[in-house]
């Protein structure tokens, strides 16, 4: 590794190495490169202490925060400026991980909620065919998670409620995402494995393989993943959390425009709850960043979001 007092980051060519997701390719910006100039100090001195406690100098860092935080561009900038520094790093996509490809996914996330909304009404007492047929006709339309309904059908809270509490056993679960097989390969790189399979997974049921990855001259793994800093798995050293509002990840995910419905109520309730789970996992973060690149500690994040 080379001497770091003089070191200033490098001007980026044109294409860094990004995560091993299929399909997955973000235009780095200056707001990318700026974020990721701010945490790499804070990295580098967190990557300084886990070597100094274990005997082959392997690291595992995860970059988490919800979807369309800017993680991607982040890692990415990351990973180039330890190989620049000598730290050989790779970087895994946790979206590589889960046990459905998106589209199977999404409608598993959708039939859970609509499930467990009508559930909801039959539990509390408020089921009739009648409304049934109302919450059917909102289902058509694509706004049966809309919590706005309640304004107009006051029975129509035990229905959002049972909804949501179905969707929030499933998201960033066991039940949704492989976690065990991310586990495996921290352990596999920990050990020091040269050469460990790697999932790949695109967006239909035909992109789903395993490549051949050579570890040797790793030293940090990478895991960009919304769920890196989950409590389903273990042995990330450094958690890095991306601090956003659930207003400010819909914004960057219209700005992605990946998928379908980015604006509807379903998926502000997902990112809501996506929201929810990633802090309370906080706790666990060595270096959390506000939007705005500040770095907090994990009391000054708590007084931040008001907890």
């Amino acid at each position: 590794m080379q001497d770091l007092k003089n070191w200033k980051p490098p001007v980026l060519p044109e294409e860094i190495e990004q995560a091993d997701v299929p399909g997955s390719k973000v235009v780095i910006t200056e707001y990318h490169i700026d974020r990721a100039g701010r945490i790499f100090p804070y990295l580098l001195e967190e990557i300084e202490k886990v070597k100094s406690k274990n005997d082959n100098g392997k690291v595992v860092v995860s970059v988490s925060g919800c979807s369309g935080v800017g993680k991607s561009g982040i890692s990415a900038v990351l990973s180039y400026y330890l190989n620049d520094i000598g730290i050989g790093s790779y970087i895994l996509g946790g979206d590589n991980y889960p046990r459905r490809i998106p589209e199977y996914n999404d409608a598993e996330r959708l039939h859970l909620f609509r499930e467990g909304g009508l559930k909801g009404l039959v539990k509390d007492g408020e089921y009739t065919k009648e409304r049934f047929d109302i919450v059917h006709k909102l289902q058509e339309d694509g706004n049966d998670a809309d919590p706005e309904n309640i304004k107009k059908y006051p029975w129509y809270e035990s229905y959002i409620n049972g909804g949501r509490n179905a969707l929030k056993e499933y998201l960033g679960t066991a039940n949704e995402l492989a976690f065990k097989e991310v586990e495996d390969v921290v352990k596999q790189f920990k050990s020091g494995a040269d050469k460990i399979w790697l999932k790949r997974m695109g967006r239909s049921n035909t992109q789903i393989w395993y490549d051949d990855v050579n570890f040797k001259d790793i030293g940090v793994l990478l895991i960009e993943w919304t769920h890196g800093n989950s409590d389903y798995f273990e042995g990330v050293d450094i958690p890095i959390l991306l601090h956003s509002t659930p207003q400010e990840t819909l914004k960057y995910r219209l700005l992605r425009n990946r998928d379908c419905g980015i604006d509807s109520p379903f998926t502000a309730m997902v990112l809501n709850i996506e929201q929810g789970t990633l802090v309370e996992q906080a706790h666990k973060a060595k270096i959390i960043i506000l939007p705005n690149g500040d770095r907090l500690s994990y009391e000054e994040y708590c007084k931040y979001i008001g907890m």
